[in-house]
């Protein structure tokens, strides 16, 4: 058994961050265990490439809920990162700090240092925005932020303009001082290429002698003596390894797998762990509770004008954009298929934003089953609107299932649990809507294809949403960050509470959902919870 300063588990979007934060004074032993393999593979690379990583499982866990009552029977799809740079290598790329109210709730749930002003700080560390820094932006971190705003199709500015006419105004940056408002989206990419934590903050320091990087380890426990935190067990090549640690074992596995691990581990609801024949190392019925999910939706649209449809679908195009990507770095493969959109107030009386805005300028309304390829989309010019309400109420819970720590996790979102979760939906639909019967939309819209103009009635309305609404993959509070009240996990340095030598520093920490996508809040996170981790350790 070799002996570490420090174990994390998991080389996602918090884990890369983690490893050259401990390792750049070399003073710390740093090992970085990761399930997954390399990285490097063309369609990560390669922006629009997402859409082949979305079902393969040689990059991707491919979760799946069984069946919801709320989305009419159907399952929920939960793609994760399997691979270097975890979810951060096979995401959609859009940047999203989140609002200003998130983190204040952070800090108002008990803890202290989490408000906004106490994380923007951290949020400029580790970026380099493409426009430069500023009072808001950062200007010499690892992850550089692209602005899309000189490259989108031409349709997005249509899109803007009609969102002006329902009553919108444009933000020059929501990631900046007006986070209210419509805009281009940011992407996590550079010189055409995807950055992901992984390109961002492991390959610059991989070769680091006081770090030592496992690819294809699945780690099946952590150990413990008493209820300390030493080392954890990891399966590789169908060996069984073990390695001690002598400070702390980090916990970056993400929403799904790190509560999971703790309850395969004896830290989890003490029913749970005795029903599976687990040993209970603390009985913390916290574990995998207060799951938290974005649900969205998309309305398509038939466009009378081209959309990337017209460039992606006829094979001699696809041929002149791939050379084209191959020799510039640029052009529609070098972006998201996410490109306008925002964060607007369907509800004009709430004193916040509630919802968040795509326009996507392509369609793929019948993907081949098992397979999401952004580069085959409808062979006729069509567009998405689509939302998702920035803050559900409900929560939802992650458990294992089975004391093998292979079989897939339980996972039950409750999407629309809660009794104003249908009502933010309904509302963010019908701003689609809106902003579709205004004269900029009116003059490129052919006709709505889905759900289609006949679905007015409210009772309609829900039962599209039951039928067609999905996951945004935004999981995450499954290890609660709050108060030792038997609600929350970890505290405000992110510790497991009642447990030595033993963090959590992901997504599941999060307190609330933040109003967006949350890979920049999970590397904001990641970026505190090193230092944090730092500091203890003096």
């Amino acid at each position: 058994m070799s002996d570490f300063d420090f174990i994390i588990v998991g080389a996602g979007s918090a884990g890369c961050l983690i490893a050259n934060r401990l390792t750049q004074s070399g003073a710390y032993r740093v090992l970085l265990l990761e399930a997954g393999g390399s990285d490097h593979r063309f369609m990560i690379k390669m922006p629009i490439g997402y859409g082949h990583s979305f079902y393969n499982r040689k990059v991707n866990w491919c979760f799946e809920t069984g069946p919801l009552q709320a989305l009419a029977g159907r399952s929920s799809y939960w793609p994760r990162g399997k691979v270097l740079g975890g979810s951060s290598s096979i995401n959609a790329m859009v940047y999203v700090r989140g609002q200003r109210f998130d983190f204040d709730d952070w800090e108002r749930a008990g803890n202290p240092g989490w408000g906004w002003n106490d994380v923007l700080p951290a949020f400029k560390s580790i970026e380099t925005f493409q426009r430069g820094a500023d009072e808001w932006r950062g200007g010499s971190g690892e992850l550089y932020v692209s602005d899309m705003a000189g490259s989108v199709h031409p349709l997005c500015e249509e899109w803007l303009q009609a969102a002006e006419q329902a009553g919108f105004t444009r933000t020059a940056d929501y990631n900046g001082q007006q986070q209210e408002g419509i805009s281009i989206y940011q992407i996590t990419a550079r010189n055409g290429l995807r950055m992901s934590t992984a390109q961002a903050f492991l390959h610059p320091i991989k070769k680091r002698s006081n770090l030592k990087i496992i690819t294809k380890a699945v780690v099946t426990r952590v150990l413990f003596e008493g209820q300390r935190a030493v080392g954890v067990e990891y399966e590789q090549g169908g060996m069984t390894h073990r390695v001690r640690v002598q400070r702390e074992v980090i916990l970056s596995a993400g929403a799904v797998l790190s509560p999971t691990l703790l309850q395969h581990s004896g830290v989890g609801p003490g029913a749970l762990l005795q029903k599976l024949e687990k040993t209970i190392v603390k009985d913390m019925p916290a574990v995998g509770q207060n799951l938290q999910d974005h649900l969205g939706i998309d309305y398509l649209f038939r466009s009378r004008k081209p959309t990337l449809n017209s460039l992606l679908r006829p094979w001699w195009s696809r041929i002149g954009l791939g050379l084209r990507y191959l020799l510039f770095r640029d052009g529609p493969l070098a972006l998201s298929v996410n490109q306008a959109g925002g964060f607007v107030k369907a509800n004009p009386e709430r004193g916040h934003v509630d919802t968040q805005l795509y326009f996507s300028p392509v369609s793929y309304s019948k993907p081949t089953p098992g397979v999401r390829r952004l580069t085959m989309p409808d062979p006729f010019p069509g567009f998405f609107i689509g939302i998702q309400p920035c803050r559900p109420q409900s929560r939802g819970t992650i458990e294992i299932g089975s004391p093998d720590f292979h079989a897939a996790p339980v996972i039950e979102p409750n999407y629309l649990s809660a009794p104003g979760d249908m009502e933010d939906m309904l509302a963010s639909v019908r701003l689609i809507r809106r902003i579709a019967a205004q004269p900029a939309m009116r003059a490129l819209i052919v006709d709505e294809m889905k759900p289609g103009q006949g679905v007015q009635a409210q009772a309609d309305l829900i039962a599209d949403i039951r039928a067609r609404s999905g996951s945004v993959f935004h999981p995450c509070s499954t290890c609660r960050m709050g108060p030792d009240d038997g609600t929350n996990v970890v505290d405000q340095r992110l510790r497991v509470h009642g447990i030595l030598g033993l963090r959590v520093i992901d997504a599941s920490v999060f307190p609330n959902i933040t109003s967006g996508n949350i890979n920049a809040p999970t590397i904001m996170v990641a970026e505190k919870g090193a230092r944090m981790v730092l500091e203890d350790s003096h």
